[in-house]
């Protein structure tokens, strides 16, 4: 197998020039490459702006998609927009027959981030009512976004096809404070599980969903997005609630040479071993030091088969451009030259720095590969 090491280093070798899209998916295939790439998450910094500074043929796209939809036919989502303090905020009522949640968020003024300040879930009665609502989901295929997303990126890059979150992360990061749900797992025990194993066969429809589009359409890989970090979860919740459900969609996928990645931005360590026994065979968004514990030396060993896109870790933005250029460079030597890395920009970070990064992050690049 040829990398770009090989290929620019051959004087025989004829130059090679290739699409966002195709190094993109050599990366994700094991196949060679004449660069690596540098992605950003779609208009997570605006895409025809990014590519005016740095060149349309060194920034790809990752634009998140679906091909599911969730529906409820007796139960409906209502919001309600309000200010507090002069900073915008959202009610968002869930109404079942069986009761109303609700939950309250507030935006941050600068980067419009949602933080939940009342969450859907608090007293048991408040899960018996959820535990209504996931019983009358149904799922269905619906490709109208995904096909139009496939249209919309191109050449430019890839779809990041999303299932949905696995069921302790969905149930922590969407409906209730993590303290709650732990003493909710001791107390409730069996009302818990029902709901957890009800959240799992949703998940098991989408499965299945997914496996018939891409029998049709270009899937490069299945993401679930998981916002993976160790100390909200623990060893021992992550491999009882998260692998299984991995490991399932990866031998459902498997025959179709589709492999399953997941979204894990947080700290890892506590995590490495449970990882590399798993099926996931892609890490979005690993977030290395100094912001997170897992740098992507120790990634590309410890877990030999899988593809890192690696965030460039968000604090460094606000250091010079040197620093950013060095940063940089010390992520390309530690897994540069195995084939399985690229660099992408997919976490929050300070506005309007990406115009001092990104060209000292494209020049490290070009330095690394040639």
């Amino acid at each position: 197998m040829l990398f770009y090491s090989e290929i620019t280093n051959s004087s025989n070798a004829p130059e090679i020039s290739m699409t966002m899209k195709e190094k993109m998916l050599a990366i994700i295939r094991g196949e060679k490459i004449d660069t690596i790439p540098f992605v950003q998450y779609y208009n997570i910094n605006p895409n025809e702006q990014a590519w005016e500074l740095v060149g349309k043929e060194n920034l790809g796209l990752l634009k998140w998609t679906a091909v599911h939809k969730i529906i409820s036919f007796d139960c409906f989502f209502e919001s309600l927009d309000f200010e507090k303090n002069g900073i915008r905020g959202q009610k968002r009522f869930l109404h079942t027959p069986a009761g109303c949640l609700f939950e309250e968020v507030l935006f941050e003024k600068v980067i419009g981030g949602a933080s939940i300040k009342k969450h859907f879930l608090k007293e048991k009665r408040d899960f018996e009512i959820f535990l209504f609502y996931l019983k009358n989901i149904t799922v269905v295929e619906d490709i109208e976004r995904f096909v139009n997303d496939l249209k919309i990126v191109g050449n430019d890059g890839l779809v990041h096809l999303s299932v949905e979150r696995t069921a302790y992360q969905q149930l922590w990061v969407q409906w209730v404070l993590i303290d709650d749900l732990c003493q909710y797992l001791v107390d409730y025990p069996e009302l818990m599980e029902e709901i957890i194993n009800q959240m799992n066969n949703i998940q098991r429809k989408i499965f299945l969903i997914v496996r018939n589009v891409a029998k049709q359409y270009p899937v490069p890989y299945v993401i679930f997005p998981d916002n993976i970090t160790a100390p909200m979860i623990g060893e021992k919740y992550f491999r009882k609630y998260c692998v299984p459900m991995y490991n399932e969609c990866a031998e459902i996928l498997d025959d179709l040479n589709i492999p399953v990645g997941v979204h894990m931005d947080g700290d890892l360590k506590p995590l490495w071993n449970a990882i590399g026994a798993s099926k996931v065979r892609v890490i979005d968004s690993m977030s290395v030091p100094p912001d997170n514990d897992t740098d992507v030396a120790t990634a590309v060993s410890l877990w030999g088969e899988n593809k890192i896109l690696v965030n460039f870790p968000s604090s460094v933005h606000l250091k010079s451009a040197d620093e950013i250029y060095e940063k940089a460079m010390e992520i390309l030597k530690q897994g540069g030259k195995t084939g399985r890395i690229w660099i992408q920009i997919s976490e929050n970070m300070p506005p309007g720095v990406w115009k001092k990064s990104y060209p000292a992050i494209v020049k490290a690049i070009k330095d690394f590969c040639h």
